[in-house]
């Protein structure tokens, strides 16, 4: 495909006190990548600068402050710069609220970009819950910050792990448990089986199988272990079979995932999902954000404040998703 023709891809980078300017460096220069996108690193000239110094990356880049000025026709890396807090200073592995909203704005300038049909998807870098709350920024994830960003309603964009062939998509995310619990609902549960139903459809799957969790031990083991199952799982499975969707369950989580004849598993809880995706799959996991109207992945992994400034820190997950949502693209276009 020649160039003019590959998706733009607009990667937000994350906290910058962590490691996304460095994976997204990464995953921008990566020889695949660039086959299959026009890559555009969405962040803080100056912070950028620093992460490649650090890590050792040399690199070219072309600082624009609109998509229009892109060039995407030589090996430098097409850098749309978003102001750091005022120039506040950059420590690496620190959790700083000025890091927080850093973070968010990157990802804001991208949606921005997608909403305007400037770029084709975002692909975000990992943030830092930590960092995000001292900024006094209320934030359980990037779909609801998607929801947001997008008008839509934060209850209605949910997070779609991808790893292989296994998709699993999340009913609740980054609340505590006892704000979960309160969180799933019939209604609610109904709502993440159709939007998984839809992006699958969306990304080129013609007939949806989807198969859905329990919350409870054994999917409540007939009610013995807690009634969620009777009262609000198993009542928005028969909601949403009665539409026509091909869903079943509830099922027990520990062995549900082994099941190879669904295109998606729906589970209640985060670590449902991310225990597995995790295990199976650490470095290579991508998250989607489904239900917007935007195209929008992220990383299953964190910030990884241990690492950051070191130059070592893997870009495989990035690249995993950028790959996934160059395949979207190619579907839907």
């Amino acid at each position: 495909m020649p160039n003019h023709q590959l998706p733009r891809i607009a990667i937000a980078t994350g906290d910058p006190a962590g490691i996304g300017p460095e994976v997204s460096l990464k995953a921008a220069l990566d020889p695949q990548v660039r086959k299959l996108c026009r890559p555009l690193v969405v962040g803080n000239a100056e912070v950028i600068r620093k992460h490649a110094d650090a890590a050792g990356i040399a690199a070219q880049f072309h600082v624009i402050s609109d998509v229009g000025d892109a060039r995407w026709h030589d090996d430098a890396i097409e850098l749309m710069s978003v102001p750091f807090d005022n120039g506040a200073a950059l420590a690496f592995g620190v959790n700083d609220a000025a890091c927080g909203r850093a973070t968010l704005a990157s990802a804001a300038r991208a949606i921005a970009a997608a909403r305007a049909g400037e770029v084709d998807a975002v692909v975000a870098a990992p943030h830092n819950q930590t960092s995000i709350a001292a900024a006094g920024v209320a934030f359980d994830g990037y779909p609801s910050f998607v929801a947001r960003e997008t008008g839509m309603n934060h209850h209605d964009v949910f997070l779609m792990l991808c790893f292989a062939d296994t998709r699993i998509v999340h009913c609740t995310l980054h609340v505590g448990v006892a704000e979960a619990l309160t969180l799933i609902t019939r209604e609610r549960v109904g709502r993440t089986i159709r939007a998984a139903d839809a992006a699958l459809r969306r990304i080129g799957i013609a007939a949806p199988r989807l198969c859905v969790s329990g919350l409870n031990p054994h999917a409540g083991e007939g009610g013995l272990f807690g009634r969620e199952e009777i009262d609000v799982i198993a009542p928005a499975i028969a909601d949403a079979q009665a539409d026509g969707l091909a869903v079943v369950g509830p099922f027990g989580a520990d062995t549900m995932l082994a099941r190879k004849d669904v295109d998606a598993f729906v589970v209640m809880l985060h670590d449902q999902g991310h225990i597995a995706a995790k295990l199976l799959a650490f470095n290579r996991s991508a998250a989607f954000a489904i239900g917007s109207p935007i195209l929008f992945s992220s990383v299953a992994h964190g910030s990884a404040f241990d690492i950051a400034g070191k130059g070592i820190a893997s870009p495989a997950a990035m690249i995993e998703a950028i790959t996934r949502l160059c395949g979207v693209n190619q579907v839907v276009a």
